[in-house]
């Protein structure tokens, strides 16, 4: 495995959902209502963050910190694009833009910031 990706910079991902009835803030217990639940759009944030690295087998990475703001509430049916962008590279710690948007309106969803650093899948696990 390379110890550096400056390949990445610049490059993105997007992917499109619809909210469910199990997405819901009452669904995955995050709250009362029949909206996305914040952890089901960071679920997805993160996802996408996975797609647009593309690593060779026996590579992966793992979230190491993320900031996100849910600006807004999307109702069961709704779609949210989330897009991933990756914005700082050092070695093998990669730094995503991130944001959530209705498809239909542009209207931005939630934004934030993502990190995640490039392991090897096999020494990782053996250090647990």
């Amino acid at each position: 495995m390379s110890e550096g990706f400056p390949e990445l910079l610049g490059r993105s991902s997007t992917r499109e959902f619809v909210v469910s009835s199990g997405d819901t803030a009452r669904a995955v217990g995050s709250g009362s209502l029949q909206v996305l639940g914040t952890p089901v759009l960071l679920a997805w944030c993160e996802a996408v963050t996975c797609a647009v690295l593309d690593l060779p087998a026996g590579s992966t990475s793992v979230g190491t910190r993320v900031a996100l703001e849910h600006l807004a509430a999307s109702k069961v049916g709704a779609g949210v694009t989330v897009t991933a962008t990756v914005a700082y590279v050092d070695g093998r710690l990669v730094r995503f833009q991130v944001e959530a948007r209705d498809p239909a309106s542009q209207k931005l969803l939630g934004q934030g910031e993502i990190t995640r650093v490039i392991v090897d899948e096999t020494r990782f696990l053996s250090r647990l």
